[in-house]
């Protein structure tokens, strides 16, 4: 049996006043190693990458037979589950739209306009349009920080040259 006074000595200089681990410390250094655990999700990639494309025509057949009653529950829940590992959740996609160039500031009102009609053509959603109206305006903050530091070392070199 192991003495327990003896191992919350040696524990003290790993853990706080309040009993805690200390910031840093593991309460097991020698704990599981870096991707013990991958090899796992690495065969079921594996397994479920040869059979995408047959999983998903699978799934449009059942979708488009369009009977419930004759299917088991089990295999729509196990058709599911590789259909998610093999496309993954939908995020955003990608915008297909030109964005005119912008050198200066005088480009931004074009820009803007491009981005307006793009969305009144349908070619960009109106929130696909507004995050391309956060990166311009980003933009506009960086040409206005340029110019207020340009501005600012022509004031300091004409004010270090007069007396």
């Amino acid at each position: 049996m192991p003495d327990l006074d003896q191992i919350k000595q040696g524990e003290q200089g790993v853990r706080d006043g309040r009993g805690r681990f200390a910031r840093g410390r593991s309460g097991n250094p020698a704990g599981r190693p870096r991707g013990c655990r991958d090899h796992v999700n690495r065969a079921a990639r594996l397994l479920l990458a040869g059979e995408g494309e047959a999983l998903t025509r699978k799934a449009v057949e059942l979708a488009l037979a369009g009977d419930p009653a004759t299917r088991r529950p089990g295999d729509l829940a196990a058709l599911r589950l590789c259909l998610e590992r093999i496309v993954g959740p939908y995020r955003e996609r990608a915008v297909e739209f030109t964005m005119p160039p912008i050198r200066n500031a005088g480009d931004l009102a074009g820009a803007m306009a491009a981005v307006a009609d793009a969305t009144a053509q349908g070619a960009v959603t109106p929130r696909e349009a507004m995050q391309l109206g956060h990166v311009v305006e980003a933009y506009v903050r960086a040409v206005e920080a340029t110019e207020f530091e340009r501005r600012l070392r022509v004031l300091e070199a004409v004010d270090a040259r007069s007396p």
